[in-house]
Formats: structure tokens, sequence, C-alpha cells
């Protein structure tokens, strides 16, 4: 299903967690695996020109390649790929470059956290701004995952109704269908919207004909704080992934970065967090029946 895989890490063993999962995923799968680092944030923009000439690109790749030297070994399409540049600027690249067909990435650290907004004058951590621009599904791992077979069982699809949420929504369709996973796909309502009944109505409205021969299809409405309710769904389903558009209503990017619910969620969910969102190249659009056969879906995106 996954035959290019992407995944970000750093000398620190930070993202230790989704570079296992990461392998677990490019052996189950037989796929081309680039453990990619970004080198540059710590020297600052003077010097970013300097790091590949100077050999410490090369440092950096030897040091990733001892501190995985365990899984590398035991997967044979993996590569270190170290490069200069800007974190986030460079993954997307690669990504375009190789075609990739999924990201994984770890989470942020405090200290980047408490820098970003002075680096360059970016908003917005690497996490965070590659699962809004990717072309890919992105997968947020924070703690280390159980890859069994099947490797999805239960899986939770958080929407909004907006355009973006339309691509998560037939993602999770497609990978329900691929693993004969039960699907959850929940909307938490506004305060002061809609009712609980009328947002059911419109989930099941909208989207039970897409769904349309999902095995244990399940539409959920709830009320509160998105993020809370997303991960309380989670827990409570025993979900082993959630997919979730990476996108916000709010028009300062600044607030809309730090507090985006994908985000939230992703580093404090019980399993990995997909992001899906619209700049995917709608391979979302091809659902799967339970015989296997392609059909076309129209795209609403």
């Amino acid at each position: 299903m996954f035959k290019d895989i992407i995944v970000g890490v750093t000398p620190t063993g930070i993202d230790a967690c989704a570079v296992k999962a990461a392998i677990r995923f490019a052996e189950r799968f037989e796929s081309q695996l680039y453990l990619t680092h970004v080198a540059g944030m710590e020297q600052g923009w003077g010097s970013i020109e300097h790091l590949a000439p100077s050999g410490e690109t090369d440092q950096i790749g030897t040091k990733i390649r001892d501190m995985y030297a365990e899984y590398l070994g035991i997967t044979p399409g993996a590569q270190v790929v170290v490069v200069p540049g800007i974190p986030h600027s460079e993954l997307l690249r690669l990504a375009r470059q190789k075609n990739t067909d999924l990201i994984v990435m770890g989470p942020h650290t405090k200290e980047y956290e408490e820098k970003r907004s002075k680096m360059w004058g970016m908003a917005g951590s690497t996490l965070e701004r590659v699962s809004q621009r990717a072309r890919c599904p992105v997968m947020i791992v924070h703690k280390e995952v159980d890859c069994k077979d099947p490797l999805f069982e239960n899986i939770v699809v958080a929407t909004d109704f907006s355009d973006q949420a339309e691509c998560a929504v037939a993602y999770g369709g497609q990978m329900a269908r691929q693993y004969k996973a039960k699907l959850t796909v929940m909307h938490v309502c506004e305060p002061g919207g809609q009712g609980r009944n009328e947002c059911l109505a419109r989930l099941e409205h909208d989207y039970g004909p897409r769904l349309d021969g999902v095995v244990g299809v399940d539409f959920k409405a709830t009320a509160g704080e998105p993020a809370m309710e997303i991960l309380l769904a989670a827990r409570q389903s025993g979900a082993d992934l959630v997919i979730m558009a990476h996108h916000s209503k709010e028009s300062d990017p600044e607030k809309a970065f730090l507090g985006s619910t994908v985000t939230q969620v992703a580093l404090n969910a019980p399993c990995p967090t997909m992001s899906v969102n619209r700049h995917f190249d709608l391979r979302c659009g091809l659902m799967y029946d339970q015989t296997g056969q392609v059909t076309k879906v129209e795209a609403l995106v």
C-alpha cells in the first residue's frame, strides 16, 4: 500500500518511535524507505550553504546510520538522506521528487517550539507545516506502534464537513476496506450551531453513500472541545489510527499553527494520527468494494 515512505529523523533520537514504525511499514509493504534529516536549523541561515562542503552532513548521516543500524540491517530498501536547508521545505521537496505515498514524523521538540517563531520568521513547527502542505498522507507517531496483523482494526475519522475533510473521510473509507477495519466517522458540533441529532443526520447523509460496503461503519456526533472529543472517541473505540484533515479556519497563520486540532490530537493520541489534506492527489478518490475491486468515486475536493 505504501511503496515509498519518508520518515523525518534527528540525531537526538526523539523520533525513534516514528522511525521504528516507518521501518515496520517498509518491511511489511516492501517499501523504499528514506530516513531524512534536514541540517541547518541550529547553525542558522549563514552557514547552511557550507554544511555539505564541510562534511558536516556526512557526519550527521553516519550518526543516524549508527543510531538505527539494528533496523537498517534488516531493511534493504532503506536509505539515510541528509541535506542542508529549511526542514519542512526539504522534506516536502524530497516527497515530491520520490512521489512518496506516506510521510512519517515524530513530535517536535520543546526547544524547537520555543524557537520556532524566531527562526527565519517561520510560524509553526516542521511537523505542522509538513502536515499542512504535503501531497500525500502524513502519519504522526509519538509512541510505540504495535505492527500487528491486520495492521489497522479500528479507524476513527474526524470531519468538520469542510472540503479538506472530504478527502480524509474518503481515504478512511479506503483504509477500512483495505484492512476490513471498523470505521467511526465523527463530528464535534460547534456551540450554538447544529445539535447532535442534526449533525448525525448530516454525517449519514453526506458520507453514507461514499462508505457503502464498509463493514462496521459508525457515525458519531458529539459536542465540546474538538481535540478532547476526538481523543476521547479514539480511546473509547480502541482506535489504532486517527485520520484528520490538517487545516484551520483561523485567518491568522500563527494562531492557526499553534492551535491546530490535528497537532493537539497527534501529540496526545493513543495511536498514530494521519493527516490527509486538500493537496492530496486524489488517490483517495479510488474506493474499494469488498471484493477488492476499485470503483471511481466522484471527488469532492
